[in-house]
């Protein structure tokens, strides 16, 4: 059974699934975004897989910070400025995906089964600024050199899940720690969860929240004109 914690404690919080997610334990945590389900063993990264019914075809996304979407992707410096003015000088959440340094120090202790499944061809995804508990997480991660994966904590095509009670049984029976921190900040009624970008490219690959607040700025600040996917 998960041990459930509720209330906010970020530093503790962290520490704790860090630790879980560090020796092989699956958490569930609260994201301003969604509650996403983490793990970095492969065993646990296939309980998630399974207990998701989600396909092998999709990847995960990396957990991390500005300073592991600085050392992994492979960017020109505009592309860079768009993302830190996104995400830093706005404050808005946005997953950023772009090719990588498959060489990287840090990927050398992942385990083969998670990178494969933690990338798409030659790009890989990194959530920021999704939450104060999520960067204190991959703050803590990165500076230990642990790299973790993470997906949104509901049931394949069931919908985004923007309370932890809400998330399916099949799903927590899988967790060892549950962080609680009630309702997500960006809970929307169309379901929508991070906006997602392929900065190599500029296609977005999710429109997702604040993705007109997003699409002002690249236009505004960047002359960067997004066009919706379909």
């Amino acid at each position: 059974m998960a041990v459930k914690i509720k209330g906010q404690n970020i530093a503790a919080d962290a520490r704790r699934v860090y630790e879980c997610v560090r020796d092989g334990g699956v958490a569930i945590i609260h994201l301003d975004i969604a509650y996403a389900v983490l793990a970095r063993s492969a065993k646990a990264v296939r309980r998630i897989y399974a207990a998701k019914r989600r396909s092998d075809d999709k990847p995960t996304g990396f957990l991390g910070n500005a300073e592991l979407h600085e050392a992994l992707h492979i960017l020109d410096e505009r592309a860079r400025a768009m993302v830190r003015r996104i995400t830093q000088d706005h404050d808005l959440p946005l997953a950023v995906i772009a090719p990588y340094r498959k060489d990287h120090p840090l990927l050398a202790n992942l385990d083969p089964f998670v990178h494969q499944h933690a990338v798409k061809g030659d790009t890989l995804n990194i959530l920021l600024n999704a939450g104060e508990l999520r960067t204190a997480l991959a703050d803590l991660a990165v500076a230990n050199g642990v790299i973790c994966v993470g997906s949104s904590a509901n049931v394949s095509l069931s919908g985004t899940k923007f309370r932890l009670e809400d998330i399916e049984p099949e799903l927590r029976a899988i967790a060892d720690v549950e962080i609680d921190y009630g309702l997500c900040k960006y809970h929307n009624p169309q379901g929508h969860s991070s906006t997602m970008i392929d900065f190599s490219t500029m296609r977005v690959q999710r429109v997702g929240v604040c993705y007109e607040q997003i699409a002002g700025i690249l236009k505004d600040e960047f002359g960067v004109e997004l066009k919706r996917p379909g």
